[in-house]
């Protein structure tokens, strides 16, 4: 059972308790209409990675934007997001094992479901459970294009998955899973284009293969908040994935614009606030924000808009900030931190509390989202 949320609606920014997650509603605003304004310009569908923020709430909004639905990596964030009204879910990840099988194929009763594939037992096992259940479900085959992580080989044994799901009664062939994740986070434009480049070679070559055994690709899905314009572009990818672009961490920031520039395109929109509890010397403060706040596997948190200062050596429930003795904030005093990681970040709190005009004088609480599908790693 969740615990009760750390601020209520109406309530001031400086009332909120800490740590929370924080959502800058207006730098949210701006991402969504951002990222939607590219979709409908570039006529590419955007089917957004619900994985990233776990959350009905914020996953409808993205669909009042024109997203096409949502996708996700588990059956419990499936379960969720339809239970919270989103009716178009596609989890981009292999499901094995006829008890999860039967959870999403129960799903597809409510709302269109898809998943994807890349063995021959995993096209039998979704048949198989589509068929207890009564149900039909969308099957993309995945594609190795270059993660070295699931997926199948873009050539002959893509053909024979596509042609087995393509034969069963229970499953519709809809076309090719074909996402580079290692790419995301290549830091200059040139890693990124080369990557995708390749990648798009090997899917291109994926579908002409699949169109001479007479299959059709309707759909060819991936691309990441790293790497989507490059998709966009190729001519190839009709279905862009991305997630974190609603948010924008710390690691996506290290990202390289062409000119040398950071990654801008997003602005940051999570973050952790964190407390101050102790200031032991000049030098060295203490936040109540540790690894159980703020997931550190792509890097420490940064400091919003505090020059000087940097958090580092977290444990359980302790993180320090070091720096200039005159930057270093005092005990009482609440901290933004920037997490490196935001998904994982999103995963160890039960609540979002949204804040309207973060930074200004006048900046208050205007809703508290839970994280409908924290922990749902099944």
């Amino acid at each position: 059972m969740p615990l009760p949320p750390p601020a209520r609606p109406g309530q001031s920014f400086a009332e909120i308790d800490t740590p929370a997650l924080i959502i800058d509603l207006d730098a949210f605003e701006r991402n969504l209409v951002t990222m939607a304004a590219f979709a409908e310009a570039t006529g590419i569908r955007l089917r957004p990675h619900a994985k990233t923020h776990k959350s009905p709430e914020i996953a409808l909004r993205q669909i009042a934007h024109g997203a096409v639905g949502q996708c996700c990596q588990k059956v419990g964030e499936a379960e969720i997001l339809v239970a919270g009204g989103v009716t178009d879910v596609l989890v981009t990840n292999e499901i094995a094992g006829a008890a999860k099988l039967d959870r999403l194929a129960k799903l597809a009763r409510e709302a269109r479901i898809g998943l994807c594939v890349d063995h021959i037992e995993g096209v039998r096992e979704a048949a198989e459970a589509a068929a207890r259940n009564d149900v039909v479900l969308d099957v993309l085959v995945e594609l190795d294009i270059g993660g070295r992580r699931c997926g199948v080989a873009p050539g002959e044994a893509a053909v024979r998955l596509a042609e087995a799901v393509a034969r069963s009664n229970t499953l519709r062939f809809r076309g090719v899973q074909a996402y580079h994740g290692s790419a995301q986070h290549m830091r200059s434009v040139d890693e990124r284009s080369e990557a995708i480049e390749r990648a798009g070679l090997l899917t291109r070559n994926a579908i002409e293969r699949l169109a001479q055994a007479g299959l059709a690709c309707e759909t060819v899905g991936g691309a990441g908040t790293g790497t989507y314009e490059l998709e966009s572009r190729s001519g190839i990818w009709n279905e862009l994935q991305c997630g974190s672009y609603i948010f924008m961490d710390a690691d996506y920031a290290r990202n390289r614009m062409a000119d040398g520039s950071t990654f801008n395109t997003f602005q940051h929109a999570l973050f952790v606030l964190a407390g101050v509890m102790s200031k032991p010397v000049p030098d060295r403060a203490i936040v109540d924000a540790g690894h159980k706040a703020a997931a550190v596997d792509s890097g420490m948190p940064v400091p919003w808009q505090r020059d000087g200062v940097i958090y580092t050596k977290p444990s359980d429930e302790h993180g320090i900030l070091t720096g200039d003795p005159v930057a270093v904030p005092h005990r009482g005093n609440r901290v933004l931190l920037v997490p490196g990681h935001c998904d994982p970040t999103v995963n160890l709190h039960d609540w979002y509390v949204c804040v309207r005009g973060l930074g200004g004088p006048d900046a208050h609480v205007e809703a508290v989202w839970p994280v409908a599908a924290r922990g749902a790693l099944s």
